[in-house]
């Protein structure tokens, strides 16, 4: 099942995207799927990120082959970091680069979307917990990066976060999903979620030991290796297997 956010004649909406309709929900689709009436082609409804987290939890260094790319070592447990849930957009929204930087950064991942409160987790009972998958752009300004030495300026602009292009519930194995990013069509990512340090039902039991997870709330599960810079005008895409494809244009800040 793919669940979207929509807008439509400046509403918006959760609903179900089936066969190029979308069928409006009655409540939240945490709560419940209560499909509405009347259904909505797709085309004639803008798609919005699928969710609206009050967090995303992301995940630094965790594919062996982008900390080697970095020069780090391969953490022992999961390096975790915020960004802001006012750097969320949708897909086809504008990636807005910041006058302030000199390098930003692309880097697909795949984003797990919680479905009901988690606290105390235990892995084997992580899926419970979790409403489905899209995929994300972890966009970052390297050069913020590195000056400051910690992630939050770098990655915390407004609209650093894409999302979408929907949510995927059923998707069997999270960790086994082929992960590529493309920059006006030249692949620039390409890798497998099984290349990841830890895979996604740990990574909700260990997060969910520090913090809440609330529903909506996003983990972006980190970026292989691959990653480099994006310019005003570059269109890039973030596909996944199973889910679908998150495009997005970059433009200059006015």
């Amino acid at each position: 099942m793919r669940i979207v956010r929509f807008s439509k004649d400046g509403l918006a909406n959760y609903g179900i995207l089936a066969e190029e309709m979308v069928f409006p929900l009655r409540a939240l689709p945490f709560e419940k799927i209560i499909k509405d009436e009347p259904a909505l082609a797709l085309s004639t409804v803008k798609l919005l990120a699928p969710c609206e987290p009050t967090k995303i939890v992301a995940l630094g260094l965790n594919y062996r082959d982008h900390a080697l790319e970095f020069g780090r070592p391969v953490p022992d447990e999961p390096l975790i970091f915020l960004k802001p849930a006012s750097a969320v957009i949708g897909p086809e929204a504008e990636i807005v680069y910041p006058r302030m930087s000199r390098r930003v950064d692309y880097e697909a991942e795949l984003a797990v979307v919680i479905g009901r409160p988690a606290k105390n987790v235990r892995a084997a009972d992580a899926k419970h917990y979790i409403l489905g998958y899209t995929a994300t752009n972890d966009v970052t300004a390297r050069d913020l990066q590195k000056k400051d030495g910690q992630f939050t300026r770098a990655k915390g602009f407004d609209t650093f976060a894409p999302l979408g292009p929907w949510i995927e519930t059923e998707i069997a194995d999270p960790d086994n999903l082929d992960l590529q990013c493309l920059v006006n069509g030249e692949m620039r990512q390409n890798s497998n979620t099984r290349n990841q340090v830890f895979g996604v039902f740990d990574l909700v039991a260990f997060i969910s030991q520090i913090m809440t997870l609330l529903p909506g709330d996003v983990i972006a599960t980190g970026t292989p290796s691959g990653i480099g810079p994006l310019r005003p005008g570059d269109v890039v895409e973030v596909r996944l297997e199973g889910i679908g494809r998150l495009r997005n244009r970059v433009v200059a800040e006015q």
